[in-house]
């Protein structure tokens, strides 16, 4: 004897053979992610479950009464993706259809009579039972499930509480699913967007390190997020000078990268060669305080440093940035030089002046490290920031030149916080002075801009 699934039939003799199939619908529905195949699969599990010979969906979303639109009928020959192809589904006015829509109320008819020229005659001629379900969406039936047989009185009452709340779950369930593949689709498009954003700004960082006589560079770059607001650049100036920024514009993600490639364009923008750092600092805040930032609230913190290999000097100035590091030739520590700080770029065009500088000696063998805060607040598992302690021992191991030292660090940053290293923006450039050699045409090596 096969198991009969009559869920209509109130009687209780059936009772394992409806356990069979409600179990075996929540496992097929289980393996569903799609929530077109989740409906054809729910559709014809209902039917099994409560057989009928009418299955209907409608929807009054974003119409006015008496409207309301067919999404699903069982006995279509195509079925039509509501929710990818909306314009494919027929629109109708008034009738018994629209009156049930917009009810809000569960109903039965057990003598179905349709007066000639309904809407809903073409999907319920020779129909005798109706059973609407409201189908709720904050609050408000959005829709509603009809289904119908040919048997006067074939819905028992006692059954309707049961088929709405089932209806009304898997409602719920498909438009999860719905909203989360419309989420995963925007994701993806934000994802395109913002690689193709980080590509975009990659190309603005500089794809080389020039080669400066008497000066070894190297630098790293690594954005968190396809595309951030790290921007370091290097400027040769004239009389063999050599300028190096590093800034770093507040935020993540595009509208950083947006501004960091508006701080690149006005560093470039100048006619005169950048020689002074503290009116090149002045230069940059005066632009993106009085046209870029003042409605955003962002800012940019930078440092600007500008090497004289011939006379041994290096000037710089601070706007908000972590101070830079550096470290004497023979000693085993470096130090912060916190000189020469000032507001951050972008906080107020008012500033009077150019930024304060700051010169030190700079001797053969001397290095200094300009760095984003995403170098040393990297954390490891527990939560502990890699720090500056730990970017100073990670600089003085090595023996190799500055591009083999700036690995290094960045080796040590990586296994210090393991998948946490990629959080935020990362830049770290290294200046080591080598022998006082005269300056010579600038050529350029690659860099390593992650």
């Amino acid at each position: 004897m096969g198991i009969v699934t009559d869920f209509i039939d109130p009687t209780a003799r059936h009772t394992r053979g409806r356990l069979a199939v409600s179990v075996e619908l929540m496992r097929e529905l289980s393996r569903h992610s799609d929530p077109e195949e989740l409906a054809r699969v729910f559709a014809r599990r209902l039917n099994q479950l409560y057989p009928t010979s009418r299955q209907i969906t409608v929807s009054r979303s974003g119409l006015d009464a008496p409207w309301y639109r067919v999404t699903r009928y069982n006995l279509w020959p195509r079925a039509v993706n509501p929710w990818r192809e909306p314009e494919k589904l027929p629109l109708y006015s008034g009738g018994l259809i629209a009156e049930l829509a917009y009810s809000d109320h569960p109903r039965i008819i057990d003598h179905l009579d349709l007066p000639p020229g309904d809407p809903a005659e073409p999907f319920l001629a020779g129909q005798r039972s109706l059973l609407a379900i409201p189908l709720f969406d904050m609050g408000t039936a959005s829709g509603m499930l009809l289904i119908a047989r040919q048997d006067a009185a074939a819905f028992p009452r006692e059954q309707v509480p049961e088929l709405v709340w089932l209806s009304n779950l898997f409602a719920r369930a498909t438009q999860t699913l719905v909203l989360t593949e419309q989420l995963r689709e925007q994701v993806g498009k934000a994802e395109y967007e913002l690689q193709t954003v980080g590509e975009l700004q990659q190309s603005l960082l500089p794809q080389a390190v020039p080669t400066v006589p008497g000066l070894d560079v190297a630098a790293h770059s690594r954005a968190a997020h396809g595309a951030g607001g790290d921007y370091h650049d290097f400027f040769p100036l004239p009389d063999g000078k050599f300028g190096a920024l590093v800034a770093d514009v507040s935020g993540h993600g595009t509208a950083a990268a947006v501004l960091m490639a508006i701080t690149h364009g006005l560093a470039h923008a100048r006619t005169d060669p950048p020689a002074c750092p503290g009116e090149m600092l002045a230069y940059l805040n005066h632009h993106l305080a009085k046209k870029y930032t003042q409605t955003s609230g962002n800012f940019v913190t930078a440092v600007y440093a500008v090497v004289d290999p011939l006379a041994r000097t290096l000037t710089f100035a601070n706007a908000g940035h972590a101070p830079p590091r550096a470290r004497r030739a023979g000693q085993e520590r470096f130090a912060a030089l916190d000189q020469a700080r000032k507001l951050p770029l972008g906080v107020t065009h008012r500033m009077a002046g150019p930024y304060p500088e700051f010169t030190v000696p700079f001797l053969p063998g001397d290095e200094m490290v300009l760095f984003t805060d995403g170098i040393t607040d990297a954390v490891n598992a527990a939560g502990e920031p890699f720090g500056v302690g730990r970017l100073d021992a990670a600089l003085v191991g090595p023996t190799g030149d500055a591009r083999e030292t700036v690995a290094a660090a960045v080796a040590a940053v990586d296994r210090f916080a393991g998948p946490n290293a990629n959080d935020d923006d990362q830049t770290l450039v290294l200046l080591r002075q080598l022998d006082g050699t005269r300056p010579r045409a600038v050529r350029r090596r690659a860099t390593a801009t992650v």
